[in-house]
């Protein structure tokens, strides 16, 4: 009778176990942080698509000889053209890349609001299938270049800006 020698098979065993588990965990925290940013994505675009509308009813709304684009996002909460409280936005939203109200804003060489965009760094992980209201994202390098903007004419290759356009913060 051979008698075999089987210390540390189960500690083998369990050692193998660990590092799967641990394999396992690290891929599923990476498929939701993935999901996560996707979901940031579609947050940040239903919230510019707000900031473009406000942008559009605020233009709209404009009495003869008033400024046409705001000059801050909060007036786009309480129009100061009017008398009465006009909304065009019920609020400045957070931007959901970096959890600050913080936007960078396009303005024309008086100071008046073209455009928002968010502040956050990075490659945007949806490239392509955009609404035809954002085909230009399309190629984006940085989701800085998602800039929601109202009355400004866009083409695949971006949009076509005043002269003297500002952009804040560069």
């Amino acid at each position: 009778m051979v008698i075999r020698n089987t210390r540390g098979f189960s500690y083998l065993g369990l050692l193998f176990a660990v590092a799967v588990l641990g394999l396992a965990a690290a891929a599923s925290v990476r498929a939701g942080a993935l999901a996560q940013r996707r979901a940031a994505e579609d947050e940040l675009l239903f919230i510019g698509r707000e900031f473009r509308e406000a942008l559009r009813h605020y233009r709209e709304a404009t009495p003869d000889g008033g400024p046409p684009a705001p000059h801050r996002l909060e007036d786009l909460l309480a129009d100061p053209r009017f008398a009465d409280r006009r909304r065009h936005l019920r609020r400045v939203y957070t931007d959901p890349l970096t959890g600050r109200a913080e936007w960078g804003l396009v303005r024309d060489r008086n100071g008046a609001l073209l455009a928002v965009f968010s502040l956050a760094e990075g490659e945007p992980i949806r490239r392509a299938n955009f609404r035809a209201d954002f085909f230009h994202f399309g190629g984006a390098r940085s989701y800085r270049d998602w800039v929601f903007a109202y009355g400004v004419a866009c083409v695949d290759t971006g949009c076509q800006w005043p002269a003297g356009t500002r952009w804040s913060p560069p």
